[in-house]
């Protein structure tokens, strides 16, 4: 971990932060939430250990990254053009980039709009997502459900107000490494889903909840609640949502995911690959939403494989 630097780039009116490791091929981690560029600590070290440049931004208003003025008006574009100027700024001319949770929308977003600038693909926790009508509905989702709670203006925040940064860090991360969906009734929030005397998943540990709780107490969640869930629905911009990058998906099977909507189907009967044909998809059998830090060592692996495959 000390051999990670730390480093501040002007991109686009904002000073944001970056992680690197290593000398090579460029491998960009773009993350989702609650995390920030650490959810990637055990797969930028081994990748640079395998000859590659790893780099692991923090998003505008995320982590070590400068807040924008207005965080309700950020968007998924914010992310690629933010992702771009990172890229024209360090001289990388083409990436591997490699998203989990909600990573993936700007990871393909950017591989539709510049794929000569993209090797290849890998997503963790989230495969391909439609934009528009044939996108999955919101309205198929149950009543109650955390996504469509976090839309609300306010809502979560009054939430989330209710504890100290550190707790909710770690009931967020207790509540999605459950295999169910996460529900909450009319009289309750996201929040009371978990009883305060549940431990830690046993590969978190207390200095890990505490540098994420440091960096969530520096940005706020504003931003972490506007992208994904209130920008959600925004469009790719694009017309042919066809990827033709070479990709790979990995996926617990007991990550909560597979039961948004119909997405499991989407995935084993292969209508994802109608939108990313080059795509190779991996479920590890034990695996939770936070496959990457709970099983580093196999999705280390996976990964490897698939950089030198695709050099």
């Amino acid at each position: 971990m000390e051999k990670i630097k730390h480093k501040y780039l002007e991109v686009r009116g904002l000073k944001l932060h970056f992680a690197e490791i290593g000398e090579g091929p460029a491998v960009v981690f773009l993350h989702g939430f609650p995390e920030i560029w650490y959810s990637w600590r055990y797969q930028m070290i081994a990748v640079a250990n395998a000859g590659f440049r790893a780099i692991a931004p923090d998003y505008r208003g995320y982590g070590l990254s400068e807040k924008p003025a207005e965080p309700e008006k950020v968007t998924f574009r914010d992310l690629v053009d933010d992702l771009l100027v990172l890229l024209d700024s360090l001289g990388i001319p083409k990436v591997f980039l490699v998203a989990k949770d909600f990573g993936p929308r700007p990871a393909y977003h950017f591989a539709l709009l510049y794929p000569d600038r993209v090797s290849a693909v890998v997503t963790l926790g989230v495969p391909f997502m439609v934009t528009g009508p044939e996108g999955i509905s919101l309205d198929t989702l149950p009543k109650g459900f955390y996504f469509l709670r976090w839309r609300e203006p306010v809502r979560a925040e009054k939430d989330f107000g209710r504890f100290d940064v550190k707790t909710v860090v770690k009931n967020i991360y207790i509540l999605f490494t459950r295999s169910e969906l996460q529900v909450a009734s009319e009289d309750q929030e996201i929040m009371d889903l978990v009883d305060p005397s549940t431990p830690l998943p046993p590969w978190f540990t207390e200095e890990d909840l505490e540098n994420y709780a440091a960096l969530y107490e520096k940005s706020g969640f504003q931003t972490a609640l506007q992208v994904p869930y209130r920008g959600w629905l925004e469009d790719y911009g694009v017309e042919d949502q066809k990827v033709t990058v070479p990709a790979m998906l990995i996926m617990g099977e007991k990550d909560y995911v597979l039961k948004f909507g119909r997405l499991e189907e989407y995935i084993r009967s292969g209508i994802v690959k109608k939108y990313v044909p080059d795509l190779e998809v991996v479920f590890i059998p034990e695996g939770n939403h936070f496959v990457q830090e709970q099983l580093p060592d196999q999705v280390n692996q996976l990964l490897i494989t698939f950089l030198n495959k695709h050099i």
